[in-house]
């Protein structure tokens, strides 16, 4: 997914765990973050929460669960996207275009 983002004129960063994560978003300005829910060390969730804690980022939860009640969950979390796997990519895309839009809106006024 990386390799096809970056293709498609995307900056891409890879973190494998919520502290990486963590550690690079400590390090690094961020425009977006894609993250399935289910990591080794916590959960999207939990990296969305703390992530919002430090910044107005956006994020697009990644999920192998589709119910109402995952779309609410991740919503909740702090999500503005949640996309169910496997992902397409021209899904993926509008649901960037989609957030970052917002973000820019949002910002503007």
């Amino acid at each position: 997914m990386s390799s096809l983002l970056e293709l498609r004129g995307h900056e891409v960063v890879i973190a494998n765990c919520v502290a990486d994560a963590l550690r690079l978003a400590g390090e690094l300005p961020f425009d977006l973050v894609l993250s399935d829910v289910g990591l080794p060390d916590a959960t999207g969730y939990d990296l969305m929460r703390e992530l919002l804690a430090r910044s107005a980022i956006r994020g697009i939860a990644l999920s192998g669960w589709g119910r109402s009640e995952d779309i609410e969950r991740s919503l909740a979390a702090g999500f503005s996207e949640h996309l169910i796997k496997p992902v397409r990519l021209d899904a993926l895309e509008q649901a960037i275009a989609r957030v970052i839009e917002c973000s820019a809106a949002t910002s503007t006024g």
